[in-house]
C-alpha cells in the first residue's frame, strides 16, 4: 500500500499547477486590484490562485488551511479595517482563542497605508499582530506601502520578489514532506498522510520599506527588491513554474533629421522622455484581462444626475450657516459650515466622530469626458453592463458600485472617480487603444519599471486626472469598458465634526480647506479639489466673511447628503479627572473644538466634579491670517476657568 502511494505520488504529471489562496479586505479597490493582479499573473507563473474577499466566509478556511495563505488589506477612516474585512478583524481578535489556533499557517501579508493620516497601515498591523500571537508564521516579510509617498515604491519590488519567495516556500515545503514520507517508509506503523495535502496553496507576499520583522526562517525567501529572474524549480514533486510576469519592449529606432542628428526633447514631459529612458528596453505590465460587455439602450427620458442612487440611506441636510475663518490673503482658504440637523433625531453624533459628504463629479468635466470618449450622444441612455463570455478574469464581476439600469450621465457623475489619478494597469491598457506610435512609445514608458521615476513626476505627483492624460494623448481613444474596469468608485469624502452636541444640540459643524491643484505638464490651468470646490461653489453665494457678523446673500443654502461615521476610538477620556493633550495644526485642530465644547459643558453641568489638565497644541502659518478659531479658543476657553493651557505654536512647520 506504502508501495503503491509513491507510485502514484511520484508518477505524477510534472506540469500539474500548486494552487494558492489570496485574500483581501479594501475600502476603495486598491488592495482588491493588487490581490486580482497578482490572482491573474500566477497563470504565468504555472500556478492557480483562489481569490476571495475577506467576508467571503463560505469561499476560505483559515482554520483547514495547510498551505500558505496571502492578505492583502487596505486601513480606512482612523486606522479601522476596511468594510468587508470589519468581521474577520473581528473574529481573529476573540481572546477565547487558543495560542495555537493558527500554528499550522504559513502567511504573507501586504499593507497598504497613507503616512498622512493617524495610525498608519493599523489594519495591516493588527491582523499580523494577531495572527502571529495565534501560532502562524511568516514565509515573506510583510510589506507596508504607502499612498504618501507612491504605493508602488514599495509594491513593485514586492511583487518582483513574491514568485521565487512562493518557490522558495513550495520547495521548502515539498522537501519536508518528502523526508516525512522517508520517514514512513523507515517507520511502517505512521500513518501515511492523506496525498490530498500535496495539493499546496499559496499566500500573496509583501515587501516591507523598512521592516524590522523577520520572516519565519524555514519558510523565508530573503527580501528582494531589485529585479528577479525566477529559476526554474527542481523539486522532486514537480512542480511546473513559468518565470514570464511581464513583457518586454524594445527601444524605438531613433529618427535622424537630414542633417542626421536625431531628433531629442529638450526636457522631459508627461508625452516626451530623454534618454536614457526612450532608448531603453522596457518591462512593462501584463495587460489586464478584459471582462466587461458594455452595451447602450435609447430612452425617451432625459435624466438629470443631480442626487446619488443611495439617497434613501443618507441623510439630506441643509446647511444653515457658511463661514470664512481665514481671511483673504492667508495662503489657504478655511471654511466652517454649520449642518441643520433637527429634522433628524436619529442623527447623533461624539466628539470625535467623524461623517461622509457625497459629492458628484463636476459637470464639465462629466461632459469633456463624454466628448472625449466620443459619447456625448448618448448620455441619457441606459448603460447595460454584463459579464463577457470568454473572460480569463479571476472571480470577474460587475462592479457592486454600478447599479443596473442607469443612465451613461449618471455613470460619470456619481459611480466612478474620474478624478482618480490613472494607475499603471490603466495606462498599460490605454496603450491598446493608441494609434500614434510616439504616444503608444510614452504610455509604454510611463507604466513600466524603468519609468516609475516619470510616472511619479508627471501622473502620480501633480494627481493627474483621467481626462487630463487622455487630453495628452490625443490619439488614445479608450472604450466606455475600460473605465468601467479600471476606475475605482467614486467615494464619499470624511470630515471631522468640529462641534458638541451638548453645546449645539441640533447642528453639526465641519472645517475644510479648499484643496488647489497647480497647473503643471498635462494640466494646463490649475483645479480645485472635487468635493471642496463643489462646497465652495455651493455656499459661495451665502457666505460670511471674517470681517462680517451676518451673511451678505439672502439666498437660502442648499442641502447635502451626508452619512456618519461613529469612531469609538478617538475619545477623550471618560474619566474627567485625567489630563490630556491634544495637536492639532491648521484644520486639524477643528475635532478638538468639538473635544473642548464638551468638556466645557459637562463642567456646567458637574460643577464639583474634579477635572483634569487639557493641553491643546495647534499652529499655522500666519498669526494674522489664518489663525482658525481665534476667537472660540484663545477669547473663550482660556478665561473660562476651564483649567485649560493652550499652546500657539507659530510657523513651527507642523
Amino acid at each position: 500500500m506504502l508501495a503503491s502511494f509513491f507510485l502514484s505520488f511520484f508518477s505524477m504529471p510534472r506540469d500539474v499547477k500548486p494552487r494558492f489562496v489570496v485574500l483581501y479586505g479594501s475600502q476603495k479597490g486598491q488592495a482588491q486590484s493588487i490581490a486580482e493582479g497578482i490572482a491573474e499573473e500566477a497563470e504565468e507563473h504555472g500556478l492557480v490562485a483562489d481569490l476571495c474577499c475577506l467576508n467571503q466566509n463560505e469561499k476560505y478556511n483559515l482554520e483547514k488551511e495547510s498551505a500558505l495563505v496571502v492578505f492583502v488589506v487596505s486601513t480606512t477612516g482612523d486606522g479601522e479595517p476596511p468594510d468587508n474585512a470589519l468581521q474577520f478583524v473581528k473574529r481573529i481578535k476573540k481572546r477565547t482563542l487558543f495560542p495555537d489556533h493558527y500554528k499550522h499557517l504559513l502567511y504573507a501579508l501586504l499593507a497598504l497605508g497613507d503616512t498622512n493620516y493617524a495610525n498608519f497601515c493599523n489594519c495591516g498591523k493588527t491582523i499580523e499582530r494577531r495572527l502571529q500571537e495565534l501560532g502562524a508564521k511568516q514565509f515573506y516579510p510583510t510589506g507596508y506601502a504607502d499612498d504618501g509617498v507612491g504605493l508602488e515604491l514599495v509594491i513593485d519590488p514586492w511583487l518582483e520578489g513574491l514568485w521565487s519567495a512562493i518557490k522558495d516556500a513550495l520547495s521548502k515545503m515539498a522537501s519536508n514532506r518528502t523526508a516525512q514520507l522517508n520517514e514512513n517508509m523507515d517507520d511502517p506503523s505512521k500513518e501515511v498522510p492523506d496525498s490530498s495535502l500535496l495539493n499546496i496553496q499559496l499566500n500573496l507576499l509583501s515587501i516591507a520599506d523598512k521592516q524590522k520583522c523577520e520572516p519565519d526562517s524555514q519558510y523565508a525567501s530573503p527580501l528582494a527588491v531589485s529585479d528577479v529572474r525566477p529559476a526554474s524549480s527542481t523539486g522532486s514533486i514537480g512542480l511546473a513554474f513559468q518565470s514570464t510576469s511581464t513583457v518586454s519592449v524594445s527601444a524605438p529606432k531613433i529618427q535622424a533629421c537630414s542633417e542626421g542628428v536625431p531628433h531629442v526633447s529638450l526636457a522631459a514631459s508627461l508625452t516626451s522622455s530623454l534618454p536614457p529612458l526612450s532608448e531603453s528596453s522596457l518591462n512593462v505590465p501584463t495587460l489586464p484581462p478584459p471582462y466587461l460587455a458594455v452595451t447602450f439602450q435609447e430612452t425617451d427620458a432625459m435624466e438629470q444626475a443631480v442626487e446619488p442612487l443611495n439617497k434613501e440611506t443618507l441623510y439630506q441636510v441643509p446647511i444653515s450657516k457658511a463661514v470664512q475663518l481665514s481671511k483673504g490673503d492667508s495662503v489657504k482658504t478655511a471654511i466652517l459650515l454649520e449642518l441643520d440637523i433637527s429634522a433628524f433625531p436619529s442623527m447623533t453624533y461624539q466628539p470625535g466622530d467623524s461623517f461622509d459628504v457625497f459629492c458628484p463629479n463636476r459637470a464639465e468635466e462629466v461632459e469633456q469626458l463624454l466628448h472625449r470618449l466620443g459619447l456625448q450622444d448618448r448620455k441619457y441612455h441606459r448603460v447595460q453592463i454584463l459579464l463577457r463570455d470568454d473572460t480569463k478574469k479571476k472571480g470577474a464581476q460587475v462592479p457592486p458600485h454600478i447599479p443596473q439600469n442607469i443612465s451613461l450621465l449618471f455613470l460619470l457623475t456619481w459611480c466612478l472617480e474620474i478624478r482618480s489619478v490613472p494607475k499603471k494597469a490603466f495606462l498599460r491598457a490605454l496603450v491598446e487603444h493608441t494609434s500614434d506610435s510616439a504616444q503608444r512609445r510614452r504610455l509604454q514608458e510611463l507604466c513600466s519599471k524603468q519609468g516609475a521615476a516619470d510616472y511619479n513626476l508627471f501622473v502620480r505627483d501633480p494627481c493627474l486626472s483621467v481626462s487630463e492624460l487622455l487630453a495628452a494623448f490625443p490619439s488614445c481613444s479608450p472604450p466606455l469598458r475600460l473605465l468601467i474596469e479600471l476606475l475605482p468608485k467614486l467615494q464619499p469624502r470624511p470630515y471631522s465634526a468640529a462641534s458638541s452636541r451638548l453645546r449645539h444640540p441640533e447642528k453639526l459643524h465641519f472645517v475644510f480647506n479648499m484643496v488647489e491643484f497647480p497647473s503643471c505638464s498635462g494640466r494646463p490651468a490649475g483645479r480645485r479639489g472635487l468635493c471642496t470646490g463643489w462646497l465652495f461653489d455651493l455656499v459661495n453665494p451665502g457666505l460670511v466673511f471674517p470681517e462680517k457678523a451676518e451673511c451678505s446673500s439672502s439666498l437660502a443654502l442648499p442641502k447635502i447628503h451626508v452619512n456618519l461615521r461613529p469612531n469609538c476610538s478617538f475619545r477623550h477620556p471618560s474619566d474627567p479627572s485625567v489630563p490630556f493633550i491634544m495637536i492639532g495644526p491648521g484644520t486639524g485642530v477643528a475635532p478638538f473644538i468639538g473635544f473642548l465644547q464638551q468638556r466645557e459643558e459637562e463642567r456646567k453641568e458637574n460643577p464639583e466634579a474634579k477635572f483634569g489638565e487639557t493641553w491643546l497644541f495647534f499652529g499655522c502659518r500666519y498669526r494674522d491670517r489664518d489663525y482658525l478659531f481665534r476667537s472660540r479658543i484663545l477669547d473663550r476657553f482660556t478665561k473660562s476657568g476651564l483649567q485649560m493651557d493652550v499652546a500657539h505654536l507659530h510657523l513651527l512647520g507642523f
